[in-house]
């Protein structure tokens, strides 16, 4: 029986494909085929590998951000455990027909969130002392460099045992460090490029699917939406979607947020047009509209989603300063993502989702495995 492999690059917004010489890959994809699907909203990396490992949107598999404000039981939480996902992975479900899986990842928060089911589970911020032998020792999380470690152990634990499903996923801190003309971005996606090209090379019956999360865009705004709310006599908290704790790579400023009204909830209009009017705000969504619209877990969002324009992010200045050269995601206008896919049988063109690649892993791969 062939592997499936799944290689996740996270941040891989499709103008780095465009602008950035990438031989092996334009190779796989004219062999068989690419397409740019949309993510999920938010565009951020928790919601979207949750929705490719389940092959479902939000508002059933529940992670709507990487970061969380529990209302009901209290308290704000990082949503990096198994346990706040609702719904069945790819890999519990080859767990159930007696498959073998791989995850390999470079932050290790991806590891806690995404590895229930697997049959081997590894990161570079915590590699077992097997790995690390065959392969070497993980460069920092904060280098181009980590990647290609990622590809390279996979191949390595690939090439020990078998496995009918191996999903690997990158980090993107080179995106959010480096615009896809910098030479660093050439320097990135050629590791990249080598890498899965070695793989391809090993493993030359293997299916491959190689896509994305989200996208990345420059900002160069940023708002602070409660201080706007309180000039009109509302108080509010705004909890940032993209918070997790690789703050080199953000500052915890996305293209979208949260706010949670204080005192009365039930009638968030008057919060919404002080929202409307603000220079920079695209869009304020109550909680019922955000989650209608975007298939969201609606008891897991604040009362309003805010999104922002193409240059915005949000957060609190008391906490964070802007960087000057700030790059980021969580908006709207980093949900384009490409999709290759490489290998027999392979049939994406019916792909208009990130979703749509974990769908057809469960409904078609795991249920004809070769």
């Amino acid at each position: 029986m062939s592997t499936t492999i799944v290689i996740m690059i996270d941040g891989l917004d499709p103008v780095y494909l465009d602008v950035c010489p990438a031989p092996r890959l334009e190779e796989l994809a004219k062999a068989g085929s690419r397409l740019n699907v949309r993510g999920m909203m938010p565009s951020v990396t928790n919601v979207n590998n949750v929705s490719l490992v389940t092959g479902s949107y939000p508002e059933s598999h529940g992670i709507t951000s990487n970061y969380w404000l529990d209302r009901e039981r209290g308290g704000e939480h990082y949503m990096e455990s198994a346990k706040y996902i609702k719904t069945e992975t790819m890999f519990q479900r080859a767990e159930s027909m007696g498959m073998r899986t791989l995850l390999v990842t470079a932050k290790d928060k991806l590891r806690r969130l995404l590895s229930n089911g697997t049959t081997v589970s590894v990161s570079s911020e915590q590699p077992p002392d097997w790995v690390v032998n065959g392969v070497g020792t993980p460069p920092e999380i904060y280098s181009l460099e980590v990647n290609r470690w990622v590809l390279d152990a996979g191949l390595f634990i690939l090439s020990q045992q078998h496995f009918d499903l191996a999903y690997l996923t990158t980090t993107d801190y080179a995106m959010h460090s480096h615009a896809p003309e910098e030479p660093e971005s050439a320097r990135h996606i050629s590791l990249l490029d080598e890498g899965i090209g070695k793989l391809v090379d090993a493993f030359p019956e293997a299916q491959f699917l190689i896509t994305a999360d989200h996208g990345m865009s420059s900002k160069t705004r940023m708002l602070h939406l409660p201080d706007d709310l309180a000039r009109a006599g509302i108080k509010a908290r705004a909890i940032p979607i993209i918070k997790d704790q690789y703050t080199v790579h953000h500052s915890n400023l996305g293209g979208c947020i949260y706010i949670h009204l204080e005192g009365r909830t039930d009638n968030p209009d008057s919060a919404l047009e002080v929202l409307r009017n603000i220079d920079g705000v695209e869009e304020a969504l109550s909680r019922e509209d955000a989650a209608r619209r975007f298939k969201l877990m609606p008891e897991r969002i604040g009362d309003i989603m805010a999104l922002g324009a193409h240059d915005v992010v949000f957060g609190d200045p008391s906490e964070v300063t802007l960087p000057k050269k700030l790059r980021s995601h969580g908006s709207a206008y980093e949900l384009d993502i490409p999709v290759i896919a490489y290998g027999h049988d392979l049939d994406i063109a019916n792909f208009t989702e990130n979703r749509s690649l974990g769908q057809y892993i469960i409904d078609h791969v795991l249920i004809n495995p070769r």
